[in-house]
């Protein structure tokens, strides 16, 4: 569904995510060069809400993004903070069509067309006026309102060998098509219990890149995803862990530390949550029972 609009001498990717590149000075011991440098653009994408009744629209969100999968955001971020409970409450997604806006204004900009109930939800919901990459809960009142209510923990999903979990990182790496180019970016990618990678998405946020994948999922029709096992490239904060939670994914891996709060809702959830996955090691912070191959504690 992405349409994003490029702007000139920038290098978008629809997929993944833009680029944008400068000139640099760069120092290796006693060695001085200029050089081209590929940076990871960091652009705000505001979201406003059309309710189907014809009443005017209004703004959600400003949230800063890695342009590209730009309604796949939007669409993850409307499901995981609760504004639509499903793909039926979603009617459309769309540019801005002002013409006294420039082309850049509309490229960062999205238009959800919600159903009556996701519209009442959404009014209540108003954010600050922006939300930056590294905040996925920003702007919310209070840890209630964040934790999902009245849904039941998550009870299914792989069990999966440690040896297959060792070889995520890795292949979530290979997949990162723009930091391999930036070193500049997260990635969230979700692979079923039999190591089949499905998707990866990639943003300056990693909160951004988990609303990217759950959004493409959600347009697709493919909640909840029962059978798979997301994977991150940075901590597994709280937000993240919500996130998959909401979308009824049962494993949550992280190259790095998980949150007290994420262990929290981890375990309350069902989910089983692993954190400094790499060079094959890891820790299992909650509901252990699904990672097979891990042998009795040592002592």
């Amino acid at each position: 569904m992405s349409s994003v609009l490029a702007a000139p001498g920038r290098d978008y990717d629809l997929a993944v995510g833009s680029i944008d590149r400068i000139r640099v000075r760069s120092r290796d011991g006693d060695t001085e060069v200029e050089r081209e440098d590929a940076l990871a653009v960091e652009e705000p994408l505001s979201i406003r809400i059309q309710p189907d009744d014809g009443s005017p629209a209004f703004s959600l969100v400003t949230t800063m993004r890695t342009p590209g999968d730009d309604e796949e955001l939007a669409a993850g971020l409307l499901f995981a903070e609760g504004v639509i409970e499903g793909r039926s409450e979603l009617l459309d997604l769309a540019r801005p069509e002002d013409p006294r806006m420039t082309a850049e204004l509309r490229a960062n900009g999205i238009v959800a067309r919600l159903r009556a109930p996701a519209t009442d939800r959404a009014r209540q919901l108003r954010r600050g006026p922006v939300m930056g990459s590294a905040c996925g809960v920003c702007g919310r009142t209070s840890v209630e309102s964040v934790i999902p209510a009245g849904r039941p923990a998550i009870s299914d999903g792989p069990r999966i060998p440690a040896e297959l979990l060792f070889s995520l990182p890795v292949r979530l790496r290979e997949r990162q098509s723009i930091f391999a180019r930036t070193g500049g970016l997260h990635a969230a990618g979700l692979f079923a219990g039999d190591g089949t990678l499905h998707e990866v998405r990639e943003d300056i946020g990693r909160h951004n890149a988990t609303d990217k994948l759950v959004g493409a999922f959600l347009l697709r029709g493919d909640l909840p995803i029962s059978d798979g096992i997301l994977m991150v490239s940075g901590r597994a904060g709280f937000e993240i862990v919500q996130k998959a939670f909401c979308a009824g994914i049962p494993v949550v891996a992280s190259v790095s530390a998980p949150s007290s709060l994420a262990v929290s809702l981890a375990e309350s959830g069902g989910m089983t949550l692993v954190g400094f996955l790499r060079d094959r090691r890891f820790n299992v912070y909650a509901n252990a029972y699904r990672i097979l191959d891990t042998g009795p504690p040592s002592r």
